[in-house]
């Protein structure tokens, strides 16, 4: 499929989106989208899972955002984001796909108190 089948206006496809970049405040790369997690009732992206730390991918933490917490910026060809890296230091992660349970509401709703729900980038 061509890119601008994947992108067009305000929509992008998921492919497209995983692998970009993630920007703090200071403009510094932080890490990287792996995958978003889509609400399967109402079809709106609730989490981007940040891929962050590690080496050439291996060992990398993996940090839930809630998706409002990220703006794309097309400046920097990625998403920009007010969390710090101190922020993550103590945010809710996970080291591999079998460590975290979606279907957990505590873990999601830990996910969202520590970020704060008025969280906008």
């Amino acid at each position: 499929m061509a890119t601008d089948e994947r992108e067009t206006g305000n929509l992008i496809g998921s492919d497209k989106v995983e692998g970009t970049a993630v920007y703090g405040p200071d403009d510094k790369e932080i890490g990287s989208i792996e995958r978003v997690m889509i609400d399967k009732v109402s079809g709106k992206v609730s989490y981007a899972v940040l891929s962050f730390g590690g080496f050439l991918g291996i060992g990398d933490d993996h940090y839930p955002l809630p998706w409002q917490s990220l703006k794309y910026d097309t400046n920097l060809g990625g998403y920009r984001t007010g969390i710090t890296l101190d922020q993550l230091n103590g945010a809710p992660k996970y080291a591999n796909d079998d460590s975290w349970n979606w279907g957990d509401t505590k873990r999601t709703r830990a996910i969202d108190d520590y970020y704060g729900s008025s969280l906008v980038a």
